[in-house]
């Protein structure tokens, strides 16, 4: 099956031209004053429109391309759409943008799924309406030309955290580097928008989301304590990726990780401030 694209044109652009130009833009930019770990074993990257968030991903996609050269990606992936209860695998196949299509890599999606058994559907469908993993694809095209993806959908429950940890046991007897854990997930969704305005409006309202809310669940991605992060994020909703965080965090700790480095945090309203800050959302971008 070919999983066509939702989001180009809106999300991000259209034509190959058009993703090189904005993706060459993102990687342009300079990491904060970071020492780059030796290895990077993955990462954490935010899914909205590039206009707001594709710079912050482009920098963790910017880090790995400097450290590794991946066969794989594994892409744990928020859930926007319904019905998705358990974690779902798109287990053969290929995606499409306009960089072209990317390829499902088979042989590790059958790995994966005689390993996990009743904890994983395999099911293409919920993934043709999702996007957070979709507006990824571009910069693994681009930047590592050779990959394949391995997707999979985790809603927020503690399922995520076990499939986590089965990939990482699995990813622990390849040669190092060889496959890339990638959660994609936004922060705090604020505003009337989204239904979610504990703090009013204004400049207090932001900074409540980026001091506080968005504080706590980011310290314990960087702390690596994926059971944590099912309980805040369903209490504090304070990202709409809770499992897709909590299988990445799961996985690298099997991994060896012992701690997290943020490369950039925002907001859509730092990134394009307009009027009295009402309905915005928060970014991450993290490697492990």
């Amino acid at each position: 099956m070919i999983r066509k694209p939702i989001k180009a044109g809106s999300f991000y652009p259209a034509t190959k031209e058009e993703c090189i130009e904005q993706i060459e833009k993102a990687i342009s930019r300079s990491f904060p004053s970071i020492t780059l770990p030796l290895h990077i074993v993955g990462g954490i990257v935010p899914h909205a429109g590039w206009v707001y968030s594709g710079g912050t991903a482009g920098l963790v996609f910017k880090a790995i391309k400097e450290r590794e050269k991946p066969n794989t990606f594994v892409m744990f992936s928020s859930v926007h759409v319904y019905g998705v209860n358990v974690p779902v695998m798109m287990a053969k196949g290929e995606w499409l943008t306009p960089m072209g299509s990317i390829e499902i890599d088979t042989n590790l999606a059958d790995v994966v799924a005689k390993e996990a058994g009743a904890l994983i559907e395999l099911s293409p469908q919920p993934h043709l309406g999702e996007h957070s993993i979709e507006v990824q694809i571009p910069f693994i095209s681009y930047l590592f030309p050779e990959s394949k993806i391995v997707p999979i959908m985790c809603p927020t429950d503690l399922d995520s955290i076990e499939i986590g940890r089965i990939i990482g046991n699995i990813v622990k007897t390849l040669p190092q580097g060889e496959v890339i854990i990638i959660g994609s997930s936004d922060l705090t969704h604020y505003g009337d928008f989204y239904y979610f305005s504990p703090k009013g409006r204004g400049e207090k309202a932001l900074q409540w989301v980026k001091e506080v809310n968005d504080r706590r669940i980011i310290e314990l991605m960087l702390n690596l304590k994926p059971e944590e992060v099912i309980g805040e994020v369903n209490k504090n909703h304070n990202a709409c990726g809770g499992g897709a965080i909590a299988a990445t965090l799961a996985a690298v700790k099997e991994l060896g990780i012992k701690k997290g480095v943020l490369l950039e945090y925002t907001t859509s309203y730092d990134v394009m401030p307009w009027g009295e800050p009402g309905s915005f959302v928060g970014y991450a971008g993290v490697i492990f």
